[in-house]
């Protein structure tokens, strides 16, 4: 197993809180192709576009991260009427990325691979464009465990499917793993953020993040299943006693990559239903669109306080 320490040790020391690359190759480019947001450091000018950026949230969908963008835009009076905010990605269709003032919304499109690719393509955006002092929160949704349906959890720390704090990938054939520490001071603001709103039920939890949505969470609703209902709930209720609290697709990925790039990073996600009681996400929609404003919500308020905004 290739150990993948090193790849920290130059991130340390830096006063200047830049973002900072695990990759020496990128400052020996000519020119550096984001080619999935459709961008280019030899067409665009980074630091002019990008330089303000101080927090960064990620969540699914094009239209999640649109609709956060305007009310974060909202929140910090930035917004005017028939203001727009372009979709700065429009070159492309795999991401969608808005910005209003120091914030910066990006969708991931779902699961491991997509919000990876999205992930190597913005710090490396945030890189060129020399920000410094850059949070990024992932906000989404789940299936909780054990939880009541539109809790919110914080994640303390995400795990794989066999509840390790650690995200696996095989690079030039060899297994590599790297750790899945999330920063603990920015889960505790986020927790007194909520405290503060006292809108929703909020915990902070470990977060399981699988391969799949069907079998790798344990559904029996899926094309293919070959265990019960009795195999799910023992996995499940280990799953909790191992102190997580919800299920979703991408957190171990993102933690591993900001963790080695120096980010400050947290992962906020509401929870559609509780798995112990069910697999199918059967709420109202209007019940469903509610909650997964709550993470917009609580992420609003914390950048709002960050800021200084009254």
């Amino acid at each position: 197993m290739a150990a993948a320490g090193a790849e920290s040790e130059e991130l340390e020391n830096h006063s200047d809180c830049l973002v900072r690359l695990s990759n020496p190759h990128v400052a020996t480019m000519k020119e550096d192709v984001l080619y999935h947001f459709s961008l280019s450091t030899e067409t665009h000018d980074f630091p002019a576009m990008f330089g303000d950026v101080k927090f960064v949230c990620v969540g699914g969908s094009p239209s999640r991260m649109n609709a956060f963008i305007r009310y974060v835009a909202a929140e910090l009076g930035l917004d005017r009427p028939g203001q727009d905010y372009p979709n700065i990605c429009a070159g492309t269709d795999r991401y969608a990325m808005y910005k209003a003032g120091p914030v910066l919304s990006v969708s991931h499109g779902m699961g491991i691979p997509s919000i990876a690719i999205m992930l190597h393509e913005l710090i490396k955006l945030l890189y060129h464009a020399r920000c410094s002092h850059v949070t990024i929160i992932r906000i989404g949704t789940s299936g909780g465990i054990g939880l009541e349906p539109g809790s919110v959890v914080i994640t303390r720390q995400a795990v794989d499917a066999c509840f390790k704090p650690e995200f696996e990938q095989i690079i030039l054939g060899k297994r590599v793993v790297r750790s899945t520490d999330l920063d603990e001071g920015l889960v505790q603001e986020l927790m007194q953020c909520s405290a503060d709103l006292s809108e929703f039920s909020t915990v902070v939890g470990n977060t399981m993040c699988t391969l799949d949505f069907y079998e790798g969470q344990g559904r029996l609703d899926g094309a293919l299943c070959s265990y019960t209902e009795k195999d799910k709930q023992v996995y499940l209720r280990a799953a909790y006693a191992a102190g997580i609290r919800n299920i979703e697709m991408e957190s171990s990925v993102f933690a591993a990559m900001c963790s080695a790039c120096g980010l400050r990073a947290a992962v906020v996600c509401v929870t559609l239903l509780d798995r112990l009681q069910g697999d199918q996400i059967s709420s109202p929609h209007e019940v469903l669109a509610e909650y997964q404003q709550r993470p917009q919500r609580l992420v609003g308020y914390f950048i709002k306080k960050s800021l200084g905004k009254p």
